[in-house]
């Protein structure tokens, strides 16, 4: 379930029709890592990113990441009427749709998707939604296994981001700094929709006055921006390290104009698919219990409530680390601090 994240990487994924039927659709295309092309998305190289090493809870010592843990799947522009939510839930949704043809015409096949969905605070409800796919079980008690069964409140105190600017105008620089590194759960209102065959977290950015301020700034500029984003669970334990990664997604030089208006569906549609989903997948024995945690946190999958009292530290201290209702703790200033000195 590990997979090389170098030049040459994911070069099996060749094999896979129907994810490179993914790959090439979408509002911006799938790009080269190269540097030359813009409004588009790539798979930045593993050695953009320090995360916590084998021995980070005595030494604080950061490694380069390794191989990634899931493929690259695909990524969505989009704008829409409403804030955008539970894509996968969507039957008419290009990966929901492929997803259940191929459970349809390769029963053996039996994919996981992980997407993430920043919702961006605009007028436009502008999403860009990340997609990831694992082809494999996934490890009986690893970290990412009790992350998919655990509830929201111990997603909400793993999943972690680090974003790296790659390429940005100095006043973008200045106000994020070269690198930010949160929990998302903790800095953000984060909803978590989960399937037999997904997990998909919906990741409100306006939730928190200082996030939504910062964002505004940024999407100012976004024609003119390459972000390196990468999604972990944080590792909190010696058995739980060195930390890996998820995934991991560069934009570059996103257009507004280019993204694709979101078809919302119907709220029958919603049950049918979730029905569908049920019946066609269990690939992982997961199902049950993940729909029950849906269940005991209210149907909000909401996280902790506050949502906004935390956003991420901008790594050199020359950007905004003010908070909503408090500051940063000394653990994720050093971190962020200790990452930047290391990513240039």
């Amino acid at each position: 379930m590990n997979y090389q994240n170098e030049e040459d990487e994911f070069e099996d994924a060749s094999e896979y029709d129907w994810m490179e039927k993914i790959q090439s659709t979408g509002a911006v295309p799938y790009l080269e890592l190269d540097g030359s092309g813009r409004n588009g998305w790539a798979t930045p190289t593993s050695d953009r990113f320090m995360v916590r090493g084998p021995n980070y809870l005595s030494d604080k010592a950061k490694i380069p990441a390794g191989e990634f843990l899931l493929k690259p799947l695909g990524f969505d522009w989009m704008k829409g009427p409403t804030k955008i939510s539970e894509v996968l839930n969507n039957p008419n949704h290009r990966i929901r749709k492929t997803i259940n043809e191929l459970a349809m015409n390769d029963p053996d096949a039996k994919p996981f998707v992980w997407a993430f969905n920043l919702q961006l605070p605009n007028k436009d409800n502008y999403s860009a939604i990340i997609y990831f796919v694992s082809l494999e079980p996934v490890e009986d008690g690893s970290l990412m296994d009790r992350f998919l069964k655990g509830d929201d409140s111990f997603k909400n105190s793993r999943l972690k981001l680090i974003a790296n600017m790659a390429k940005a105008p100095w006043i973008v620089r200045t106000a994020v700094g070269e690198q930010a590194i949160c929990i998302l759960g903790r800095a953000l209102k984060c909803k978590y929709v989960t399937g037999s065959d997904f997990i998909e977290v919906d990741v409100d950015i306006g939730s928190s006055i200082v996030a939504n301020a910062i964002v505004h700034l940024a999407f100012g500029y976004v024609t003119c921006l390459t972000v390196d984003l990468a999604f972990l669970l944080e590792g909190q334990s010696e058995e739980e390290l060195p930390e890996r990664i998820l995934g991991a997604i560069r934009f570059m030089e996103l257009d507004p104009a280019s993204a694709e208006v979101y078809q919302m569906p119907l709220d029958e549609e919603f049950g049918k698919a979730r029905n569908l989903g049920t019946r066609m997948w269990n690939p992982f024995g997961i199902s049950q219990l993940m729909h029950q945690n849906n269940s005991d946190e209210s149907g909000s999958g909401s996280g902790s409530g506050s949502g906004s009292s935390r956003v991420p530290s901008s790594g050199n201290g020359s950007g905004l680390q003010i908070v909503a209702n408090g500051s940063l703790d000394e653990a994720d200033r050093e971190e962020s601090d200790e990452s930047n000195k290391s990513v240039k």
